[in-house]
């Protein structure tokens, strides 16, 4: 009888563990869900409902992340393996040089370190906590809001930058447009700075074409105006790295369809309504106007620079490593201190050099760290060349998801921006949803 009782009492014991655990899980999935909305919506908290609140709103996802890392450690799904070991090493001593031997300013460090000790970790939890098909549902929500938001960028577009809704961070009425052409400013959508816009949309690419492949995991209705509004926003976003991005996408999927070629017939179903589409779209005024808009900033813009290919993989890509190295040279081995590239470096410190390097991801990682920025180009590089070579193998068993999520996310865990909040939390976002991609449910 006793030892019924006992048998019973550790039943009930491994009942309620395995319940907490459970809940602990559900809280993990529901933290990365806050963080992905506040990703998307924190620019229209800061602008136009709390504008009062956005200074303390630009780090709102970064006591999230915190949790989540914590709770994850807790619930042993995150494991301290070589990469979150090697990230945490740069983090931590090149908080010190800053200290030491950079610009001395704790607030700065703190700030400039948190983009390696809290959103690196973050992938490798979004990794182990979300599986594909959680990926999926991501999916679904962000061609869910796609068409909303384009209508966004619409109004956005052909309004005067003191309209409501073109506000700018903490309810600035000059405007939250930036950059363009003809007279027409890039619209910011939700996002607090307009290559929000860019972020938003590149990973909306990779699904939509995903769900193209899959149609019965999609409500068809929420796929062709998903469709219909990532067509249009690419012209009014006036943004190369948009259209560039899409192109990647698309370029992946024909590799795909070379690996697999079943899949043609449902890729050319898709091109006819697509190319149906931009028809129809061509004929519309509005449509017409943003093209024009955007054909004068890429033709000017590959001008100024000296070609596509030259302007953004040798100026943009190589070259910004290329200065980086110089500028550190020209101050000391572990560069001017993190952070000091980071908005808030830029108003703390006085003569910050690296400032004029916060456009070029490599650049200021080298010029911020010196050689442990190098380090990190490497690690961030290795990484996503591991990720790339695990989602060929994925492809190669017909599973397409990570294939296609590899098309935006090795060039953002690779080189995606650590200084921008917005472009920050897209690095930890995109390359979390790629790792959880290859794991089935």
């Amino acid at each position: 009888m006793r030892r019924q009782i006992n048998v019973t009492a550790e039943r009930l014991a491994i009942q309620k563990s395995m319940s907490v655990e459970r809940n602990l899980d559900n809280w993990l999935k529901r933290g990365i869900w806050l963080f992905l909305f506040l990703w998307i919506f924190e620019g229209a908290l800061r602008k136009w409902f709390l504008p009062a609140l956005s200074e303390p709103l630009l780090i709102v996802r970064d006591p999230i992340v915190l949790a989540l890392i914590i709770i994850a450690l807790n619930r042993g799904l995150l494991k301290f393996h070589m990469y979150l070991f090697l990230i945490t090493m740069i983090g931590s001593i090149s908080f010190f040089t800053a200290l030491f031997m950079g610009h001395g300013n704790i607030f700065t460090a703190i700030y400039g370190v948190r983009t390696l000790l809290l959103y690196f970790p973050l992938i490798f939890v979004i990794g182990n906590v979300f599986d594909q098909e959680d990926v999926v549902k991501v999916g679904r929500f962000l061609l869910t809001i796609s068409a909303p938001m384009t209508i966004l960028l619409a109004l956005q577009f052909y309004s005067p930058q003191s309209a409501w809704v073109n506000r700018g961070v903490g309810g600035d009425e000059q405007g939250a447009g930036f950059g363009g052409a003809l007279g027409y400013f890039r619209p910011p959508g939700t996002f607090s700075f307009t290559n929000g816009t860019t972020c938003f949309y590149s990973l909306v690419a990779p699904f939509l074409i995903y769900f193209w492949l899959y149609q019965k995991r999609i409500n068809k209705l929420v796929l062709i105006s998903a469709t219909g509004g990532l067509l249009v926003a690419i012209p009014l976003s006036i943004s190369r790295g948009l259209f560039l991005q899409v192109a990647v996408s698309i370029l992946f999927l024909i590799l795909a369809i070379y690996k697999n070629p079943r899949l043609l017939t449902k890729v050319l179903f898709g091109a006819i309504i697509i190319s149906v589409a931009f028809k129809i779209l061509s004929e519309v005024s509005f449509f017409e106007t943003a093209s024009d808009v955007f054909s004068s900033r890429f033709e000017g813009a590959n001008q100024h620079e000296g070609g596509l290919v030259k302007g953004v993989l040798g100026n943009r890509f190589l070259g910004a490593l290329v200065r980086g190295v110089e500028s550190s040279v020209d101050n000391s081995m572990f560069g001017f201190g993190i952070g000091s590239g980071t908005p808030l470096g830029v108003k703390l410190l006085r003569n910050n050099k690296v400032a004029l390097l916060a456009d070029f991801e490599w650049m200021r990682e080298v010029g911020e760290m010196g050689v442990l920025g190098l380090f990190l180009i490497i690690y961030r590089v290795v990484f996503a060349l591991k990720l790339s070579i695990l989602s060929f193998r994925k492809l190669n068993n017909n599973d397409l998801l990570p294939w296609l999520l590899m098309s935006v996310g090795i060039l953002i865990v690779a080189q995606g921006q650590l200084h921008q909040p917005t472009a920050l939390g897209f690095v930890g976002l995109t390359g979390g949803l790629w790792l959880a991609s290859m794991r089935k449910h």
